[in-house]
């Protein structure tokens, strides 16, 4: 069983009962090697063998294996039918939808191997729909009187090592919320923040930390942000574990367990922001259940 859930995640193709098929890359490489060596070192046997096309027609049979489109395509659906509910349904219900199709693009993203139109269709249909129900739920960069008129959208965000709750949970919180399309930018202690770079969670950026409030908490304030329960609710956890300060949060214990082992099982700061990313939507969800406030 942890052979085949290990073929499926890594995106194989069932040929046959015991034969899988993977496009030719090193990481499919490394990964089917090793497996091969688990299941001999469990007194099993495999075989990794290249499988070369004799013609134009296998060749695309065998990629057809890996086509991607239908999934896109109602992907897409679900995202373009929420559209039905602007104005109408609670835009945090809309919300935890989105994220939850974020996140399964991000899945079948991850194992498209041969990408096609289909996936920039269904990266457009998010990214269009999450920035209206983000002015649905804060409309601050467009509303009069806002605490700022600045424009976030497609920026580039940077902050500073070593990356940790406040800096994680502002990153998080600036790809979900603020800049769907934001380029993130990970800055040595030393290093000076580029001009074109908006700066968080350090001296002297953009947003940083105040007096009694970690980063994430003042972007929360400077946003407009500050009503909605559930990130009041992360953010009091993020404070708890950057300030040690005010009420212990029951949940910053585990919060923190999970931040660890992202930390431990990341090769870089885009795979730490990956796998943090998943931890802190699944709080987002769960606070924003009936009843949990």
């Amino acid at each position: 069983m942890r052979v085949l859930r290990t073929l499926e995640a890594l995106g194989a193709a069932v040929m046959r009962d015991g034969v899988f098929l993977l496009p030719e890359t090193p990481a499919n490489r490394q990964a089917v090697d090793r497996l091969v060596d688990y299941i001999a070192m469990n007194a099993g046997s495999a075989l990794a063998l290249k499988a070369t096309p004799l013609d134009a027609v296998q060749h695309a049979s065998f990629r057809n294996l890996f086509d991607r489109p239908a999934r896109y395509e109602e992907l897409t659906k679900t995202v373009e039918s929420l559209k039905v509910g602007f104005g109408l349904a609670d835009p945090s219900a809309i919300s935890r939808v989105l994220n939850k199709q974020r996140r399964e693009f991000e899945a079948i993203a991850a194992l498209d191997f041969f990408p096609t139109p289909a996936q920039e269709r269904a990266k457009a249909a998010l990214v269009s729909a999450e920035a209206d129900v983000r002015n649905l739920l804060f409309p601050t960069q467009a509303a009069p009187g806002a605490k700022t008129r600045e424009k976030f959208l497609g920026r580039v965000w940077a902050t500073r090592h070593p990356l940790w709750a406040d800096r994680l949970a502002s990153a998080w919180l600036i790809r979900r919320f603020v800049d769907p399309e934001a380029t993130m930018g990970w800055l040595e202690k030393s290093q000076a923040c580029p001009p074109v770079a908006l700066g968080f969670a350090f001296d002297g950026a953009r947003f940083a930390n105040s007096g009694h409030r970690v980063t994430f908490e003042e972007m929360l304030v400077q946003l407009d942000m500050e009503r909605n329960p559930a990130l009041a609710k992360i953010g009091s956890i993020v404070h708890f574990l950057e300030a040690r300060g005010g009420n212990p949060v029951p949940e910053a214990a585990g919060v923190q367990t999970l931040l660890q082992g992202a930390l431990r099982r990341s090769a870089t700061d885009d795979e730490l922001l990956g796998e943090a990313e998943k931890t802190f939507d699944l709080l987002y969800d769960a606070y924003c259940e009936p009843g949990k406030k």
